[in-house]
This record gives C-alpha cells, sequence and structure tokens, in this order.
C-alpha cells in the first residue's frame, strides 16, 4: 500500500474516533442536563407544596378551630378577640 494513502487513512481512523468520542460527551451532557432540568423542576413545583404543608396548614387548622362558625363579623372574618385568641392559642402550641 501506497505510505500516503496509508498515512491517510491512519488520519481518517483517528478523526473518525475523535469525532465519535465529542459525540457521545455531547450526548452525554444532553442528558444529565435533561436530568438536572427535571429535578429542578420537582423540587420549584413540590416544594411550595411541601411548605404548604409543613407551615401553613397547621396554622390554618388552628385558625378555624379557634374560630367560631356563627362569627358576627361580616364575611366571616376574625374579630380582634377572636385573632387575639389565635395568637394567644399559637405562642402556646410551640
Amino acid at each position: 500500500m501506497d505510505p500516503e494513502l496509508k498515512r491517510l487513512l491512519e488520519e481518517t481512523n483517528a478523526l473518525a474516533k475523535d469525532n465519535h468520542r465529542m459525540l457521545r460527551a455531547i450526548r452525554r451532557d444532553q442528558w444529565i442536563g435533561f436530568i438536572a432540568k427535571v429535578v429542578f423542576w420537582i423540587i420549584v413545583l413540590a416544594l411550595p407544596l411541601y411548605l404548604y404543608q409543613q407551615y401553613i396548614t397547621p396554622f390554618i387548622e388552628r385558625f378555624n378551630a379557634t374560630q367560631s362558625p356563627t362569627s358576627t363579623s361580616p364575611f366571616w372574618t376574625p374579630s380582634s378577640v377572636e385573632l387575639q385568641k389565635l395568637l394567644n392559642s399559637y405562642k402556646a402550641g410551640q
């Protein structure tokens, strides 16, 4: 075989291997990026729901337990006495 042809063939083979290596790295980075985006959006969407369940729901349940269903305030808004009872019960719970 001609030495020039053999050198070109070896160079082409080396370029093909390098190209294959780079394409595999690009594909791997795409998968890692996709998984990172999925994890990010799960955290962004699930964290507020978790915090709501952990911190706001008990406060609302405690508020509903102290508020009487026959409230004299318009639209069942709590009066200042009811708010004070709520704050006292919240402080006593801690």
